[in-house]
């Protein structure tokens, strides 16, 4: 009789061992990842304890003076603008101007054919000559009958009649003065001349051309530039500060920029101010004057415009750099005695150049910082570097290198 065994072999074991075997190393493994990520204070602080003060730049708030501008976008626009035409009509016989030259007033710019005009006026004078010769016989004559009607030998009538003939010739010849004269003024016409003083364009017509008075384009255009005026827009919220000085009788310096806001074109002052504001923008428009003496203004050209409305003066003046803004507003890192850095808020006011006018939360004479505000937090440890030490230092390493260079090539 056979008994079956219930052991199993020792073969059919070993699987299952290996394989508690691995599960005891994993957990071994878990609890040995778990504890590292479970106490992270203990590992991340100890580098924390030994991270030193956060280096930065400061400068100290100070007193001055800041000039408060007002800026906007400008257009050059002349104060004259004058198209040439003709006023008679005939050809075009001279051309007396180069395009693009520089005119005087009253100065000869072309000449019309005169010959039709100077033959109308010698017509107007002979007419003249004849009705005063017709006059001076009809005075004559009106002396005679007056002088026989005292003698009582002709009618009273007769005299009227005279009187009457006289005053008729008198209108005939103020008609041909008027005439003569009107002839005159065509004949001038057909010498065209500037009406001002300006830089002449492009020529518009040639010689030989028949012109009109009623030309729509013209001979050529002048254009005046000394002085030149210039049209810019400031926002309406700035309209209050710069009636008072406006009314005060000020002359507010204003100065032109070109596109980058880098070359100053022109100096002037501002020459006036528009009555209404444009409600589509919320602007209003005002215009200033420049001598232009070195032309570097052109019309049409668009400037930046920066006019000097107010001096501040005793202001608290930071870096513009030191102005942190954020969604908490706008606000400074003060250095305190202990070398630690405190977040204080500020209102801040007029802008120059680099400097930024402080309204209110900071003093003259407290120390901000100006570069690494990034790095900070508040409270945090701060360590001001000496420039001066380390270019000194800078400047004593540079030779130690050259001279361990040299001592290596005699070595060698």
């Amino acid at each position: 009789m056979r008994y079956l065994s219930t052991e199993k072999p020792a073969i059919a074991r070993r699987p299952r061992l290996l394989a508690w075997t691995g599960l005891a190393v994993l957990a071994l493994a878990a609890g040995g990842a778990s504890v590292f990520l479970l106490q992270p204070g203990e590992i991340q602080q100890r580098p924390a304890s030994r991270r030193g003060p956060t280096p930065i730049l400061a400068a100290a708030a100070r007193t001055g003076e800041i000039n408060v501008y007002l800026s906007g976008l400008g257009t050059v626009t002349p104060l004259k603008t004058v198209t040439v035409r003709s006023r008679v009509d005939g050809e075009l016989v001279k051309v007396l101007f180069k395009e693009g030259q520089v005119v005087k007033e009253g100065e000869l710019l072309a000449e019309i054919d005169p010959r039709a005009y100077q033959a109308q006026l010698l017509q107007f004078e002979g007419q003249m000559a004849r009705d005063q010769a017709l006059l001076a016989n009809a005075r004559i004559d009106l002396d005679r009958y007056r002088a026989l009607y005292l003698q009582d030998s002709i009618a009273k009538q007769q005299v009227d009649t005279q009187e009457a003939l006289v005053r008729q010739y008198e209108g005939t010849v103020k008609i041909d003065q008027g005439q003569i004269d009107n002839a005159r003024l065509q004949l001038t016409y057909s010498r065209i001349t500037a009406p001002i003083t300006g830089r002449l364009g492009l020529r518009l017509v040639d010689p030989g051309n028949i012109v009109r008075s009623g030309d729509a384009n013209g001979l050529v255009v002048i254009t005046q530039l000394q002085p030149v005026s210039v049209v810019f827009t400031i926002p309406q919220d700035s309209l209050s500060g710069l009636v008072q000085r406006v009314r005060s009788g000020e002359r507010l310096p204003v100065e032109a920029y070109d596109r980058e806001q880098k070359r100053k074109l022109a100096s002037g002052t501002l020459a006036s101010v528009d009555n209404q504001i444009d409600p589509a923008t919320g602007t209003i428009k005002l215009k200033a004057q420049f001598p232009n003496e070195d032309t570097s203004l052109f019309p049409n050209q668009f400037v930046n415009v920066r006019m000097l409305l107010d001096t501040r003066r005793g202001a608290t003046l930071v870096p513009n750099a030191a102005v942190v803004r954020g969604g908490q507003g706008t606000f400074v890192y003060v250095i305190k005695e202990d070398r630690t850095v405190e977040l204080r808020k500020v209102s801040v006011g007029a802008a120059e150049g680099d400097s930024l006018s402080i309204e209110s939360g900071l003093a003259p004479g407290e120390r901000v910082v100006v570069e690494g505000s990034d790095r900070l937090r508040e409270g945090a440890k701060v360590e001001i570097p000496d420039r001066a030490a380390g270019a000194a230092s800078g400047e004593r390493k540079a030779p130690g290198k050259g001279e361990g260079k040299r001592r290596r090539k005699e070595g060698a």
